[in-house]
């Protein structure tokens, strides 16, 4: 009979979910380091804890990435037009340090620019970001060795930002800290990294999503607006979490998240909007003046076109798009059998986005990366996507060595860079077929196949339905052959009401 001591800390520490056991990709892939954990294994206590092992598995891959960009930092980013890229090793970072005023010392948003771009394109927090590594960055020596530096400065900086978002996600799903494997290990991850300043608000959507695992909706919110204070894509995060507060019955928690998260937002923007409107609007200017670009759908059929579609065109029929993207996802939502996990829907709505809008930056990958972990931790589903990923990352770096070579046309010509683009799409599209099949036959979600509701839901982890349409009112139904435990439809004694 088990004593009282080890009662108590069983029912503290719930058994860990061990990918190896129930992902056959996961338990191929253990024989790299010796094969899945057997049942004679010693599991006492260890200072290699699954948040420190990932987080420097993480820090280790982030590391190779910076490998990847030896060729550039050794004379691709100054000498050749096209060096650059057909090495793939392209980075905004030390470009920009020249191009947008960093070298002379400029004040973003404040100072204006010389050349076209008259201010800073990025949104203020990021702005910030880049300012701070100018101010480390060591004035002295030629500028190439300025912008080296430069880069080096940034790259320890969103090392710590790949770390945090490493810890986050490990700890999110509390159960499942194995999972952060997804991230840390991620290809495109690594390569895409230190290509632009995106990992800064990948790092607090990262800390936000754990904040409301855990319960705390304000912090959530304050964290979500810096992050949206730092890149656009994370204010989308609120349209799930609303519709599933509505479904849930939790308006409180969702007011409190709301308005944590404008007036993060509002502190960091109000000063530059105030005393540098015309700086800090850029940032909104230039995305809607902003043409068709790369890695979009929009640009095959530009390139395919007698007559391609104004910037205006686009914009409405993107933003069309999206609208009925977020109808479709708030649908699901709403008349799933059992309501989809706050994770599954933040993945399609933050897909639905890339895949509507006129640009794809090879880096806007890292914005769905931690979501994909968490909302389909499915080595093999995430490991297509990631090689459709890789696949456009080097396609796009092999069309512009082809379009910048000039008549010695080395690299990927523009009917195999619009191959590329299909392959991204694809892979983003059956990620999210996944997930979309898993919120419809919940036993199917890797999840929830390990007896869990919703363990990044924080107040809807449990919780029962207060407003539910269509297919929701009927008994969920059951993907075929299913084995495994059944997961509750909510907490017993749980009250529908708004708390």
């Amino acid at each position: 009979m088990p004593s009282g001591e080890s009662t108590q800390a069983s029912v503290h520490e719930p058994e860990l979910v061990r990918p190896t056991e129930e992902d056959r990709v996961a338990a191929a892939g253990s024989e790299l380091i010796g094969g899945p954990l057997g049942r004679r294994a010693l599991r006492g206590r260890s200072w290699w804890t699954p948040v420190r092992v990932i987080a420097l598995v993480a820090i280790g891959m982030f590391a190779l990435g910076l490998i990847q960009k030896a060729p550039c930092y050794n004379g691709a980013w100054f000498f050749g037009a096209s060096s650059q890229y057909t090495h793939a090793c392209y980075s905004d970072i030390p470009h920009l340090y020249q191009g947008r005023g960093f070298a002379d010392g400029l004040v973003p948003y404040f100072d204006k620019l010389p050349g076209d771009m008259q201010y800073l394109e990025y949104p203020v927090l990021t702005g910030v970001f880049m300012e701070v590594a100018a101010w480390l960055t060591p004035g002295s020596g030629s500028i190439q060795d300025q912008e080296q530096w430069y880069w080096m400065v940034n790259a320890g900086m969103l090392m710590a930002c790949a770390a945090v978002i490493a810890v986050c996600l490990t700890r999110t799903h509390a159960r499942r800290p194995w999972d952060g494997l997804l991230v840390a290990l991620a290809p495109a991850f690594a390569l895409t990294a230190t290509i632009n300043w995106d990992l800064l608000a990948v790092a607090l959507t990262a800390a936000a999503m754990l904040m409301w695992s855990r319960g705390r909706s304000l912090a959530f919110g304050v964290l979500l607006g810096l992050a949206t204070a730092a890149k656009l894509y994370p204010v989308l995060l609120l349209g799930p979490l609303l519709v599933l507060c509505w479904r849930a019955g939790r308006w409180r928690a969702y007011g409190t998240a709301l308005v944590g998260a404008a007036v993060a937002w509002l502190v960091v923007n109000g000063p530059v909007m105030l005393f540098a409107f015309d700086g800090w609007s850029k940032f909104y200017t230039f995305s809607q003046e902003r043409g068709v670009d790369f890695g979009s759908f929009w640009l095959i059929m530009a390139q395919n076109s007698d007559d391609p579609l104004s910037t205006d065109t686009v914009n409405t029929f993107a933003t069309l798009l999206m609208l009925l993207c977020c109808v479709g996802v708030a649908a699901l939502a709403l008349t799933a059998p059992r309501r989809p996990r706050f994770a599954q829907l933040a993945f399609l709505i933050v897909a639905a986005f890339i895949l509507t809008n006129k640009v794809y930056s090879p880096q806007y990958v890292l914005w769905l990366v931690p979501l994909a972990a968490l909302a389909r931790p499915k080595w093999r589903d995430f490991l297509v996507w990631q090689a459709c990923e890789v696949a456009y990352f080097l396609g796009i770096w092999m069309y512009l060595a082809y379009t910048t070579s000039g008549d010695a046309h080395k690299g990927l010509p523009t009917d195999g860079y619009h191959w590329a683009i299909g392959v991204h799409l694809l892979g983003t599209l059956y990620l999210c077929v996944m997930v979309v099949r898993d919120i419809l036959m919940p036993e199917r979600d890797p999840v929830r196949r390990s007896g869990d509701d919703d363990p990044s839901g924080g107040v809807l982890d449990g919780a029962e339905d207060a407003f539910v349409l269509g297919p929701a009112a009927r008994p969920a139904r059951h993907a075929a052959h299913f084995e495994g435990p059944q997961v509750e439809w909510g907490r017993t004694g749980a009250t529908s009401g708004s708390l």
